[in-house]
């Protein structure tokens, strides 16, 4: 099977962020492989164990992206690509996937995967945009896929709910928390990652001019969500409590 994974860098949002003039300081931030891909990588994995063929992991950003590359070749990927999009003015989902869709022209693809979303944009649209432009099958949110005679079994998480599906491949899915337990790559995969192939292409290798993967949103600002207050203990008996905390929810948080 030709299984690729679209793999993304994201700040590690359990870190403290900064910002200064509505940009993320990077300086000191701490970098990460985009958590709901990491479930996309180790799927991967696990299909090409079932059902052989390589995984190979496909990334549009700068060079700084190699050490999560590495990190997922460490995992047990194959081989990875890395197309740099610096030259690109305003990047966003659509130059994302606009980029994907010229490397993806023409290839042999079994299964794509990616992360149901990225934690940093949360936007969860190039998945989709990628399969819709290659003219492939699309499943979003799965949380379990098996494939047989060249047809793909989905459960697919709905709200809290579950969507069965049957769908042939090629397909595109986007894996959701409870896909797997990704695993820790180990001492071996990550000195066997060093000499795993990476190639670096840019747009011109794509035949994609710059305006053409020009960006169609605009971010307008960004800013940390207020520091919470601190808490308020009720005191007396436990009806003035209750009576307090109803006065405190209708007068001053206005909820009820």
């Amino acid at each position: 099977m030709n299984i690729y994974v679209i793999m993304k860098r994201t700040f590690d949002t359990e870190e403290k962020i900064q910002i200064e003039n509505g940009n993320i300081v990077e300086d000191g931030a701490e970098f990460i492989i985009n958590p709901y891909d990491e479930y996309a990588i180790e799927e991967a994995i696990q299909l090409r164990d079932e059902h052989g063929g390589e995984v190979t992991l496909v990334t549009v950003g700068e060079d700084e992206a190699e050490k999560q590359i590495r990190t997922g070749l460490a995992m047990g990927a194959d081989k990875a690509v890395l197309i740099e999009d610096e030259d690109v003015e305003d990047g966003d989902p659509y130059s994302t996937e606009r980029i994907l869709g010229a490397y993806f022209a023409g290839k042999d693809v079994d299964i794509i995967l990616a992360g149901n979303v990225a934690v940093d944009g949360g936007s969860g649209q190039v998945g989709p945009r990628l399969a819709e432009r290659l003219g492939i099958n699309h499943v979003t949110s799965v949380v379990d896929i098996s494939i047989a005679d060249g047809k793909a079994t989905i459960e697919k998480d709905v709200e809290g709910d579950q969507e069965f599906i049957e769908i042939p491949v090629p397909l595109l899915i986007t894996a959701q928390q409870g896909l797997n337990d990704p695993r820790y790559p180990s001492l071996p995969g990550i000195m066997k990652a060093k000499k795993k192939p990476l190639e670096e292409m840019d747009l011109d290798d794509l035949d994609l001019e710059e305006e053409e993967a020009e960006g169609k949103t605009k971010i307008v600002s960004r800013y940390l969500p207020p520091e919470k207050e601190a808490g308020r203990i009720l005191e007396g008996e436990v009806d003035e409590q209750v009576a307090e905390l109803v006065s405190v929810l209708k007068n001053e948080a206005k909820v009820i």
